[in-house]
């Protein structure tokens, strides 16, 4: 396998120079900008099991513009913040700045892709600038089908403006590509006809991208609806032709079928999206013993939604995504108010003071009845037998005082391909 990736990738007689900050997409297994489900303690769980490269979720670039740029010094991440628009409203009141973004430019350097969602050139460069010094690319959503970006002329509205979507991904190369040395890339969905979207290809091919990741889907599709590969060969074949590196999207389950798929339809690449929302162990072969259990993917990614301080309202949801809903535990954690009771639901005692702290500093938890702590311990023992390993035994109890970096987290597992 690993040798036939190595021949499709030296097969082109064109290749698009890779810039010395970014990333070839050629041989690599990826994964998909999610809305929710692509924050950072996610992507660094997706690339501790083996992902190749992580893209962010969608960010507009009007929200990007006009923030502040910090770096954390307990999460050791970089933030971009705003204060809320309605601030100016509440007088007096304290108001806590949001997070537009954040990265950790240690675990995801040179791995990280950021997705702009963008309708103008102008503001497209204007927030690429903020973050292309932290990340090894810049991709353009040109592919969400869904109304909060379709209705800004963004995401799969810009597949009915060709010419406008072009200048957009000429723009960023000429001034963020080749200013920072990154790579520009852009994903889209397929046109009506194989002709519709053999010449969109072509024209996007044609601005200095070195990337086109196309989602298996028509616009109209849902994810329910099974995703429809017969254009795919024709628009690797473009790509190669051009030498511009073409990653497929849909339905791809784990990392075993990505390999399969890349090899059958000849595309370079492959990005796993709902697999890996619900299970990112979805990135280890069978070979590497396949889909973890839900329970020790559900620590882990606690451990680190923890050592970053991600926002509780993400964490929750994350969680929702990754217990099966019949879990005995499953409606006591999505109803979980602060990170405390989760870790006393689950029995991660070892945590329980780590968890404290995060709560303090994100301002949850302090008007909490203190009964849903007592009552989560007191249930400790049903949620134990049911989580198998949430229980009060820890062989890693002490990885909480550990970095990142020492547990291996953003380390890949896996051989380069």
């Amino acid at each position: 396998m690993l040798r036939f990736l190595a021949a499709v990738t030296m097969s082109s007689s064109k290749k698009v120079p890779i810039p010395k900050n970014g990333v070839d997409y050629r041989g690599k297994v990826v994964l998909a900008p999610m809305v929710r489900s692509g924050e950072l303690p996610s992507r660094l769980l997706a690339l501790k099991h083996g992902a190749d490269l992580v893209w962010g979720p969608e960010t507009i670039d009007k929200s990007m513009i006009g923030t502040t740029k910090r770096t954390n010094p307990i999460s050791s991440t970089i933030d971009y913040t705003r204060t809320p628009s309605n601030a100016s409203k509440q007088p007096g009141l304290v108001i806590k700045e949001s997070k537009i973004y954040r990265l950790h430019p240690d675990q995801e350097r040179g791995r990280l892709i950021f997705q702009i969602g963008t309708s103008s050139p102008t503001t497209a460069v204007e927030a690429a600038k903020l973050v292309a010094p932290h990340v090894a690319g810049i991709d353009v959503n040109a592919g969400c089908p869904k109304p909060f970006s379709t209705s800004g002329g963004m995401g799969a509205a810009l597949l009915q403006t060709p010419n406008l979507l072009a200048s957009i991904l000429s723009a960023l190369v000429e001034e963020v590509g080749n200013v920072f040395e990154i790579g520009i890339s852009v994903k889209i969905r397929l046109l009506e006809t194989a002709d519709k979207t053999e010449a969109l290809v072509r024209k996007l091919c044609a601005t200095g991208i070195t990337g086109l990741t196309v989602h298996c889907r028509t616009t109209p599709m849902r994810p329910r609806e099974r995703a429809i590969r017969d254009q795919l060969r024709m628009i690797a074949d473009v790509c190669r032709g051009e030498g511009v590196a073409c990653v497929m999207n849909g339905d791809v389950k784990n990392k075993d079928e990505a390999l399969q798929l890349i090899q059958e339809f000849g595309c370079d690449g492959a990005m796993i999206a709902t697999a890996a929302e619900a299970n990112p162990s979805a990135f280890r072969t069978n070979e590497q013993g396949g889909l973890l259990p839900w329970q020790e993917v559900v620590e882990d990614y606690i451990r680190l939604a923890l050592d970053v301080d991600n926002k509780w309202g993400n964490t929750k949801f994350t969680l929702g995504q990754l217990m099966p809903g019949k879990a005995e535990v499953y409606k006591r954690v999505t109803q979980s108010k602060s990170y405390e009771e989760v870790c006393e639901t689950l029995g991660l005692e070892d945590l329980s003071a780590q968890a404290r702290e995060v709560d303090d500093r994100l301002g949850i938890g302090q008007t909490q009845d203190s009964s849903a702590i007592k009552k989560a311990k007191t249930e400790n023992k049903s949620a134990q037998a049911a989580g198998g390993r949430m229980s009060v035994e820890n062989p890693r109890g002490s990885e909480n005082r550990r970095s990142l970096s020492e547990r291996g987290v953003g380390i890949s597992t896996t051989m380069a391909v």
